[in-house]
């Protein structure tokens, strides 16, 4: 055996210490705090369910991420540290050494459990602390938090969370259940309400939901969303309305915008396929109460009054990501569009124009102020209808960006056909224009370009193996 691979002496004592059968909670009263972690994952995956149950009680830091540990849901090793948890709880004097405040049971943890086997257990402090993670919204009688991650799906298996979740909620004087980030996937709006019924709504700071729901079904959903009033980051896909919801559309829609009134810590704003913006967005951006830093509104279709209303929302002069992807601008005036990249300028780091219908003239109305842009890092414009010309004339207006390291532009015209078939060698005589174009602007660049439809196998978007690259020495 060589000595690297040789066991150290923290693992060694791990597995004498429970090698005599499992451990009692006396027994771990005087153990050194840096023996924990490695005896405790010992006794985890070799399932030792009386040892956890004693360390969970006699843990000598403030949390115990449990769930950096468990890759899949463990029915015996988790009752067994809940069983721990009971004993804890059930006592009217904390113990000497209860230093344990937050059980962390998503998927994090991992840096902490690795610091303590292998290599990294040698630069370990005995007395190193571990970082609490807690919630603002903690009860104040609570003297456990259990941090949890939930997913509602039919499709995923949620046993686990039902279990744990009931738990809490018997325990809801001494403990306190948080549900940070909650993910909903094509499920009924039963369940929904089900689960939760069961978490403390204004614990969580992220929701996901990509379900196809019509506009009813969102106007259900809305006094929840309303009451997590600690919501940072929220995305909505896929709203569609019903024939006979016709006369109800106003009420619904008003149902969800009006919930946004009481989100005073939302950041981040994803809204996919929201049929219901189109003449509309103004009823939603009027109900924001923080200025958003990120705004996605994408693969629906909005019209001059929505890009107005968007260039005027006092809520988006602080956006860093803008994606706008998907949205038909044929025959709409861009100035709305130059006053908010103008107004955002400052901060905006991400603009995506994907497939959004532009044309030459278009493009143009927007290159001063994109040029004014120099916190931009990544720009994407592929998928649109430009000239040679005016490619060339956004690699110019973006030349003196100095954070621009992800550019994507779409292949111009002239590498087309009068058919629309690309012509491979018009293609590589282009992009050798561009080459030459980025070597006389004298700074080191690479950029991507995207053909529509891909020439070898027909799909919508084909970015080109190989990139087009200026690595100049002697930027300008």
């Amino acid at each position: 055996m060589s000595v690297h691979n040789a066991p150290r002496l923290l693992d060694l004592a791990a597995k004498g210490l429970l090698r005599g059968g499992d451990l009692a909670a006396a027994g771990l009263e005087h153990l050194p705090a840096e023996l924990f972690p490695p005896l405790f994952m010992e006794a985890f995956f070799g399932k030792h369910t009386e040892s956890l149950q004693a360390m969970v009680q006699a843990w000598p830091f403030a949390c115990l991420p449990l769930g950096g540990l468990m890759q899949f849901p463990q029915g015996r090793t988790l009752q067994a540290t809940l069983d721990g948890l009971d004993v804890l709880l059930a006592q009217k004097v904390r113990p000497r050494r209860w230093k344990l405040q937050v059980l962390d049971l998503r998927n994090t943890g991992q840096n902490f459990w690795g610091l303590w086997s292998g290599a990294g257990a040698q630069e370990c402090s005995p007395t190193r602390p571990v970082a609490v993670e807690s919630c603002g919204a903690k009860q104040p009688l609570a003297s456990l938090e259990v941090l949890i991650d939930l997913c509602i799906s039919d499709k995923v298996q949620d046993q686990f969370f039902t279990y744990l979740v009931r738990w809490a909620k018997q325990r809801e004087g001494p403990l306190h259940l948080c549900c940070k980030t909650l993910k909903i996937f094509s499920v009924t709006m039963g369940k929904i309400e089900d689960v939760l019924a069961l978490v403390h709504r204004d614990c969580i700071q992220q929701v996901e939901v990509n379900c196809t729901w019509s506009l009813s079904t969102l106007g259900l959903f809305a006094p929840y969303l309303g009451q997590m009033s600690r919501l940072q980051r929220f995305s909505l896909s896929h709203i569609y309305m019903l024939e006979f919801e016709e006369e109800d559309e106003e009420r619904h829609l008003s149902q969800f915008t009006s919930q946004f009134l009481g989100l005073k810590h939302l950041r981040k704003l994803y809204l996919e396929s929201p049929y219901f913006l189109m003449g509309r967005l103004d009823q939603v951006l009027r109900c924001l109460q923080t200025p958003l830093e990120t705004l996605s509104i994408t693969d629906c279709l909005l019209v001059e009054s929505d890009l107005t209303y968007l260039s005027q929302s006092p809520n988006l002069s602080q956006l860093k990501d803008l994606d706008l992807s998907g949205i038909n601008f044929t025959g709409l005036s861009l100035v709305p569009l130059q006053a908010l990249l103008d107004k955002a300028a400052a901060t905006l780091q991400d603009l995506d124009l994907t497939f959004c219908g532009l044309v030459d003239s278009q493009v143009e109305a927007i290159l001063p102020a994109l040029s004014r842009c120099h916190q931009l890092g990544v720009f994407s414009i592929s998928g649109n209808l430009l000239s040679v010309a005016t490619v060339e004339r956004l690699l110019r207006h973006t030349a003196g960006l100095p954070n621009l390291s992800l550019e994507l532009y779409p292949a111009p015209l002239e590498a087309y056909g009068s058919e629309g078939a690309l012509g491979l060698g018009r293609f590589t005589r282009i992009r050798a224009e561009l080459g030459a174009i980025l070597k006389d602007l004298g700074r080191p660049r690479t950029i991507w370009l995207s053909t529509s439809p891909c020439p070898h196998c027909g799909n919508k978007k084909f970015y080109d193996t190989e990139p087009v690259l200026c690595a100049c020495e002697n930027p300008a």
